[in-house]
């Protein structure tokens, strides 16, 4: 069970505790925050209300830890994060507990996360040893004008201090996606989980506690944003921060100054379907691509464009899937689970209503109860409605019918997200050239939006994010070149 066993340390009471400089700790603010489970929508977890006190003595913590692990070897760095990774993995029960009840995932889908999150700790650890186990050399006469007389030795160092801010969606995948690039590059981490979610962060973090890492150099504060999100997201002391979340990215972005940015904030991912497509695999994918974890997932398919002479065929077929998908609580493995809050419902409730008064056509009937929410198809959807260009982040696809391949790449490229699209067409040349054409950070060809595996670049265009995720880009991002220069009193050439 979740706070139990070994992660017992970690709850006082009914609370679960912050974790700093190598310890868990109680907030001084004497105020927690509950985590109300999307499910019975009622309080399951507390977490510390931490203050702005707490972060600032969390910063200066981080500075000084980072400076002695900036000197640690690059094998030690990579052997503690092995080993957080196998604890991690073999004590996946209690993290997978707290998603079901923290954000509803599915059971088995919980599980996939937490295993998924230790082998990306893993490939971190060991690319992180081949990247930054190798540096430059250059030669001053490789540039026209000058002799052979400086030398030239580049390497990557590390930023400094790293802030971490995770979605609910993936709270711990997201996170370690983020932790894990970083120590390897020689930075400490500041972790400011999100509220739905903190508490299997907090089950996650242990992990690296348990593994040795040392004091102060992995943080873990959980609040409420209104109190402490601004404090964290400008103090002086963080040198890079990684966000994955919504367009409160985008006001990150404004205030944080000169500092790099990771940032992935969203998408309205388009599905594309030519005339020529296979459309059994079309609506197969639609279905994982639209529905998997009720269609809260940021390269969920947000909206079809399917030529108007396959649409009535299509829509016939993923009608028929959509009928066998079975809706319930998370602990039985439902296809479609509640979303993560009531605001979320009402949200998504909102531009469903916005389609019926327009007149959409609703493949099923419309069903809510509390947070579950049916998955629905929406057919003959115009670009006047709100579903056609709002993210809903939830189990609702809008179909549109288009009449040429150029309306429904004009479509996609209208949209102020640019994350991720696909193509489905048996014809390469031009599922490339409309590839190319679409403006999203990844087009995927004959396979719905995914982000991953977790090596693989990940990045928006636009309104969609700054900056490229997938563990080689999040090391080079989390590290600056450093330059060393020989001067030599006279051109010097090897065998010369």
């Amino acid at each position: 069970m979740a706070g139990t066993g070994l992660f017992a340390e970690i709850i006082d009471g009914e609370v679960y505790k912050y974790y700093a400089d190598g310890e868990w700790k109680t907030s001084s603010s004497g105020k927690s925050v509950a985590i109300i489970n999307p499910a019975t929508r009622k309080p399951q977890y507390k977490v510390q209300a931490c203050t702005q006190e707490e972060v600032n003595a969390v910063m200066e913590m981080a500075k000084s830890a980072q400076k002695s692990w900036a000197k640690t070897p690059l094998w030690k760095r990579a052997e503690l994060l092995h080993k957080a990774a196998a604890i991690l993995k073999d004590n996946k029960a209690p993290m997978a507990e707290s998603l079901v009840k923290e954000i509803a995932k599915p059971a088995k889908d919980s599980v996939t996360e937490v295993v998924r999150s230790g082998d990306l700790i893993s490939y971190c650890a060991e690319e992180g040893v081949r990247i930054l186990g190798e540096g430059k050399f250059l030669l001053s006469d490789s540039f026209p004008g000058n002799d052979r007389t400086k030398y030239c030795l580049t390497s990557k160092i590390p930023l400094g201090v790293v802030l971490a801010i995770p979605p609910f969606n993936y709270p711990v995948n997201l996170a370690v996606s983020k932790i894990a690039p970083a120590l390897i590059a020689g930075n400490s981490l500041v972790l400011k989980p999100p509220t739905q979610g903190a508490v299997s962060c907090l089950h996650m973090v242990h992990c690296f506690h348990l593994a040795g890492f040392p004091k102060g150099l992995i943080s873990c504060i959980t609040g409420k944003g209104s109190e402490i999100g601004d404090f964290l997201t400008m103090h002086p002391a963080v040198n890079c921060i990684s966000f994955t979340g919504g367009d409160t990215g985008i006001s990150i972005s404004k205030k944080a100054g000169m500092i790099p940015l990771q940032m992935e904030l969203g998408g309205k991912d388009a599905c594309i379907v030519l005339e020529d497509a296979d459309l059994d695999l079309v609506a197969s994918n639609i279905i994982k691509g639209g529905f998997s974890y009720s269609g809260q997932r940021c390269t969920a398919v947000k909206v079809v464009l399917v030529m108007e002479s396959v649409a009535d065929e299509l829509v016939e077929k993923v009608k028929a899937k959509v009928a066998k998908l079975t809706v319930g609580p998370p602990e039985d493995n439902s296809d479609i689970t509640a979303v993560v809050s009531e605001s979320s419902a009402n949200f998504i409730e909102g531009l469903v209503m916005d389609a019926k008064e327009k007149g959409a056509t609703f493949c099923q009937e419309y069903k809510r109860e509390g947070n579950l929410i049916w998955p629905l198809l929406l057919d003959n959807v115009r670009p006047d409605m709100r579903i056609a260009w709002e993210e809903p982040f939830g189990p609702v696809v809008p179909v549109l019918r288009i009449s040429s391949v150029e309306e429904g790449i004009n479509h996609c490229n209208a949209s102020n997200f640019g994350l991720q699209g696909c193509v489905f067409t048996k014809d390469i040349n031009k599922a490339i050239l409309i590839s190319d054409a679409m403006e999203t950070g990844t087009v995927q060809i004959n396979s719905a939006p995914a982000r991953g595996p977790d090596h693989f670049p990940f990045q928006g265009l636009k309104d969609s994010g700054i900056g490229s995720q997938g563990v080689t880009n999040s090391i080079n991002l989390m590290t600056k070149v450093k330059t060393t220069v020989i001067n030599l009193p006279t051109p010097s050439y090897s065998m010369g």
